[in-house]
């Protein structure tokens, strides 16, 4: 008969391990003390489940650190994608700490981008430029000859045209500045309310102006005038009379009640030789993109919006003086 091996049995002293076998008419008996043994088990165990605690402490934080330094890289990389999308086109990403990793990956791919973009940007500018330049000397010699001209219905037409002419290569003269950034704002304390009465009047154009409040503002009196007489044409042009102009605080509204903005401008904002007018001769859409322009030079905001009886709306906010 072979030896058994039952299972753990008990003692007065703790569990046993025993065995049992025939030898001839003797029963052979043997049994071990597991209570060492089992100490030890069980002492693996709790070392085992602390050594796990240990470990998950330690990972932990370490996971969490690796995980938010990780989100922060992709915020400022989605931050840095904004600004370039918004037109700042010399943001960057930067290399970063780990140049081989799948972030400075992105960054090389949104600085490529950036930097393709900026340089056709530039491209454009300067052909623009360029292009306004060498149209002066022509146009100057256009004039001169224009004015030559016997009196009558044709050479009025003709003067006009010419003058015309004139007003966009200024136009787009002006608008290569500011793009290049190379308009310089003279900003001196002035009373807003009296300098946009003169803005007005300036023009000849037919609009009602209300002053509410004294407010000083920091402004450059020239660039001012100019937001304020493209303002002022524009809702001439493109809306219906009456043509409104509010000065409340720092704050100057010029309104007109025609069909209001095109669509496409309030989402995008003035866009050069885009006027939304169906009407062919309706100006060339370089008036609110000066404005805007002119406006960031000052330090203005301007924003565009459709009123909810009829109308645009042009909001020019200025920076105030502050008081002495």
């Amino acid at each position: 008969m072979p030896a058994r091996l039952l299972p753990f049995g008990r003692n007065p002293y703790g569990p046993v391990m025993w065995a049992a076998r025939p030898i001839g008419d003797r029963m052979l008996c043997v049994d071990v003390d597991m209570r060492a043994d089992l100490r030890n088990l069980k002492l693996l165990d709790a070392t085992t489940g602390l050594a796990g605690l240990i470990a998950v402490g330690a990972v932990l934080p370490l996971g969490a650190l690796s995980a938010e330094r990780l989100a922060r890289r992709l915020r400022y990389a989605a931050g840095t994608a904004r600004r370039i999308a918004d037109g700042d086109l010399d943001a960057r990403i930067g290399a970063g700490d780990r140049p081989g990793d799948e972030i400075a990956e992105i960054s090389t791919a949104v600085h490529s981008m950036a930097a393709s973009l900026q340089q056709r940007l530039r491209s454009e500018q300067q052909f623009t430029a360029d292009v306004a330049h060498e149209l002066r000397t022509p146009l100057m010699g256009l004039v001169t000859s224009a004015e030559l001209l016997p009196e009558g219905e044709a050479a009025d037409y003709v003067r006009d045209r010419v003058r015309v002419l004139r007003t966009l290569i200024e136009e787009l003269l002006e608008i290569s500045r500011l793009d290049a950034g190379a308009e310089q704002a003279d900003l001196a304390p002035c009373p807003l309310g009296p300098l946009v009465e003169d803005c007005v009047r300036r023009t000849g154009l037919e609009a009602e102006v209300r002053v509410t409040g004294r407010a000083v503002v920091d402004t450059d009196p020239r660039r001012l005038d100019r937001i304020v007489a493209n303002l002022v044409a524009n809702a001439h042009r493109h809306g219906r009379p009456p043509v409104e102009v509010r000065v409340s605080g720092a704050v100057v509204t010029v309104r007109d009640h025609g069909p209001g903005f095109p669509d496409a401008l309030l989402a995008d904002g003035p866009q050069r030789f885009r006027t939304g007018a169906r009407e062919r001769g309706r100006g060339h859409g370089l008036g609110l993109t000066i404005a805007l322009g002119q406006a960031h030079v000052i330090g203005a905001g301007l924003d565009f919006a459709n009123a909810a009886d009829g109308g645009a709306i042009a909001t020019l906010r200025l920076p105030e003086h502050p008081p002495t």
